[in-house]
Parts: structure tokens; C-alpha cells; sequence
């Protein structure tokens, strides 16, 4: 949770008129685009049509994580301002990649990674008490929560058993 002398980090919720989220973090949607594509033209996994494109900014301050999630869309995070963020993601096949996130390429980190569709992920920022990540996500088709499904750890951990500290760890 936010400490009240993290001002910095309030001023940011305050200025984007940031939201919890769900899986943990703050954000809030920027553009969500005017056109639909129709549940005709989708794959079977969508319900329903979706926008072209939806965009958030993402926030998330020290001691806060983003707990496994997939959504049935590609999902771009572009890094702007803060540390780094580790993106933790076990593919469909079980395999698990760490994403990295920043702005400092001598550690491998990238200012825009994808994580790909239906894929279980969750992030955490590097940082140190008082920091923060802020970062945005742009999804296609556009998100919708119809999509979002937050794992449960037992669940998970049965589906991919070798993971199954990294799977506690970003669950709630």
C-alpha cells in the first residue's frame, strides 16, 4: 500500500487519475478506439466484438506486484518513467521466460515488450522504497474484462507444478 511519504508516487495516482486495479497496481484507461471489430472476424476465444485497439497508463510503486493474469489478446508494455519491471510469464507450453522491462540495456531490459496472448503473467517493479514503475500497456483487440482471468494459485500451480514457487509468490 501506498506510505504517506511516498508523496511522489500519490502525485502520479492524483495527476492520471489512476485506479486500483485488480491484480494489484494502479491505471487508468487512455484511449480505447472507436471501432469494433466483429466477434465474426475474431478468433473462437472472443465472445463478443472487440475494439481495434484499448491503451493504460500502469503504475506500480514499491512493494506492489501485478499477480498472475492472462487475457486472451496480445498485450505491448512500453516502460516510461521509474525502475524496471520484471515480467514473469509461463507460456501455454509451461515455459517461462522474464521479461525486463526499462530503460537500461546493458541489463537486457527493453522499452517495449510483448506478452503474447493467453499467457499466464505477473510483474514486479525494481525498485526501492519510495520508487515506482510507471508503464503503459496497449492491447489488440482491445481489452476487455471478459478476458481477464486472474489465477488462483492452487490451480496454476497443478497446471504447471514446476513453477509452483514462482506461482505463490505472484498470487493473492
Amino acid at each position: 500500500m501506498i506510505q504517506h511519504h511516498d508523496n511522489k508516487i500519490q502525485a502520479l495516482i492524483d495527476h492520471y487519475n489512476l485506479l486500483p486495479h485488480p491484480e494489484g497496481g494502479f491505471y487508468r484507461q487512455t484511449y480505447v478506439a472507436e471501432e469494433n471489430i466483429p466477434q465474426a472476424a475474431l478468433p473462437h476465444r472472443f465472445d463478443g466484438n472487440r475494439k481495434f485497439s484499448t491503451a493504460i497508463y500502469f503504475l506500480l510503486p514499491h512493494g506492489v506486484f501485478s499477480a498472475f493474469h492472462r487475457i486472451k489478446s496480445d498485450e505491448v508494455w512500453h516502460f516510461y518513467k521509474g525502475c524496471a519491471v520484471n515480467i514473469h510469464v509461463i507460456h501455454p507450453n509451461g515455459d517461462y521466460e522474464l521479461m525486463k522491462l526499462g530503460n537500461n540495456f546493458g541489463e537486457d531490459e527493453s522499452f517495449q515488450l510483448v506478452v503474447p496472448a493467453n499467457a499466464w503473467f505477473a510483474s514486479e517493479p525494481m525498485s526501492s522504497p519510495g520508487e515506482y514503475a510507471l508503464v503503459g500497456c496497449t492491447v489488440s483487440p482491445g481489452f476487455d474484462f471478459a478476458d481477464f482471468e486472474l489465477a488462483k494459485a492452487d490451480i496454476l500451480i497443478e497446471e504447471h507444478p514446476n513453477h509452483e514457487q514462482l506461482i505463490r509468490s505472484f498470487t493473492r
